[in-house]
């Protein structure tokens, strides 16, 4: 979306770049995350067996869901990349609008370590800083 908005001056383009952008990655947050989910269950559902077969042991443990984890993905995705398309839609000057989308991706991004660390009960400063660091990965 910047790199687009930086050469056309037309808000039109940086919209379409940005939904675009905010559908594939929605799709490739919610696609690596149900790899990664359905893989794990898979492990669990290996070693329960294998438990089984030692201590003869029938507990039926609660199992990762890859749907729900892909859905969830794809959803924290879709609110963090709304927050750019928002603020671009209402800007009509051409580097106001490059600054207030850098600068909303930003404040997007520390909100998003902040969730995190309260979710996590950890670090709040540590967590928002590394969240901002890895824009660029």
């Amino acid at each position: 979306m910047m790199g687009v908005g930086a050469v056309k001056h037309d808000v039109r383009a940086m919209i379409l770049t940005g939904f675009a952008g905010l559908v594939a990655g929605a799709c490739s947050m919610a696609i690596g995350e149900f790899v990664s989910v359905y893989s794990q269950r898979d492990v669990e559902v290996g070693q329960m067996k294998r438990d089984n077969r030692i201590a003869g042991n029938n507990d039926q443990e609660a199992l990762p869901n890859p749907i729900q984890a892909a859905a969830a993905s794809a959803f924290a995705f879709i609110l963090g990349a709304m927050m750019p398309l928002l603020a671009a839609s209402f800007i009509v000057d051409h580097k106001v609008r490059l600054g207030v989308v850098a600068a909303t991706v930003s404040l997007t991004l520390v909100v998003f370590g902040w969730i995190g660390a309260f979710l996590g009960r950890t670090p709040v400063v540590k967590s928002c800083f590394r969240i901002l660091m890895d824009l660029g990965s």
